[in-house]
């Protein structure tokens, strides 16, 4: 009996030792299956990244066969990596993209992450700036770039003003509320974010949508990008990141609660209050008029290239149909 005993644990062991090689493999199998892909981001992570964390977190990215690594922005940038081959896909935006156009860096544009241009000049309220006239004799803050001075100069001559008369001061990435009325009087904020935080704050402000008062300043800022090479070799990985980036953010329209909570596990220090605010505003502005998420229209990247033209940060017009592409989105 006790030699049967014997047999019997033995036989157990073996079958247990057996079954616990037979599943390891099989995990392990699952892994290596992943086709590896790279993202990375267009600036410190926020609520414009949220369907992309969403994807990875839910598991829609690994439904696709893909492991994809979102990656922190950093010198050189995503627009770079991505013109270079050395990452898969990157956030950017429609002037980014226009410019590598321009200089025969082979961007592609894949979706809009947001269908209009949310961003604008922002002043406090006590400031009395309600229209672009009334920028004469202000100090503006920013980076002091072309085109930062040229969107200030396009509203302005549309009110009759005098760009000329707008003091430039380079303030870099400073927080806005740490210069606003005080060291600048006005500056470039996106509201999903910034104009999000100044209600928290209680704090009132102006801001002068850009889309408001000029139509080739509602472009798409940010966009997806990748490689035109990595659309002509792999297909079919472009879709599949496509398919999957498109259903977190189609997650992040519906549940904005849930969605800002995985962003939130995924970027701990960032503020709870504003991320779960700007998660809400936002799942109204990802696809907003549109007739799904991450559609591109032609005439807009035609109209803001040619506004490139005229205020001379283009030499000339580009190939705006190689700029972008809807064929990566999911057919609805």
């Amino acid at each position: 009996m006790k030699k049967f005993c014997t047999v019997l644990l033995m036989l157990g062991f073996v079958l247990v030792t057996f079954t616990g090689c037979g599943q390891e493999p099989e995990k392990e199998n699952d892994q290596a299956d992943l086709t590896k892909v790279t993202v990375m981001l267009d600036w410190t992570t926020n609520t414009n990244h949220t369907g992309l964390y969403v994807a990875k977190d839910k598991g829609y990215y690994k439904e696709q066969g893909l492991d994809v690594e979102i990656l922190q922005s950093g010198e050189p940038g995503p627009a770079q990596l991505v013109a270079a081959g050395k990452i898969d896909f990157g956030i950017s935006y429609q002037e980014g993209v226009t410019n590598a156009r321009s200089s025969d860096m082979p961007l592609v544009s894949l979706a809009a992450v947001i269908q209009h241009n949310t961003s604008g000049f922002a002043s406090l309220k006590e400031a009395n700036i309600t229209r672009p006239k009334d920028l004469e004799g202000k100090r503006y803050g920013g980076w002091g770039s072309e085109p930062e001075i040229a969107m200030i100069t396009s509203m302005m001559s549309k009110d009759g003003a005098d760009a000329e008369k707008v003091e430039i001061i380079d303030i870099g990435d400073v927080n806005f509320f740490s210069v606003i009325g005080r060291d600048v009087d006005f500056t470039w904020i996106f509201y999903g974010w910034d104009g999000i935080q100044a209600e928290l704050k209680d704090i009132p402000l102006n801001i002068m949508m850009l889309k408001d008062f000029d139509e080739s300043l509602d472009y798409y800022t940010p966009v997806i990008i990748c490689n035109e090479q990595l659309i002509a070799d792999k297909p079919e990985l472009v879709k599949k990141f496509m398919a999957a980036t498109s259903k977190g953010y189609e997650d992040c329209i519906t549940n904005p609660e849930e969605a800002a909570d995985i962003l939130l596990q995924n970027a701990p220090e960032l503020d709870e209050k504003l991320v779960q605010a700007s998660q809400k505003w936002l799942s109204d502005q990802y696809q907003a008029d549109a007739a799904q998420w991450g559609w591109q229209k032609r005439e807009v990247w035609e109209r803001y290239a040619k506004w490139m033209v005229d205020y001379k940060l283009l030499p000339e017009m580009i190939d705006v149909d190689k700029a972008f592409t809807n064929e990566f989105l999911p057919k609805k």
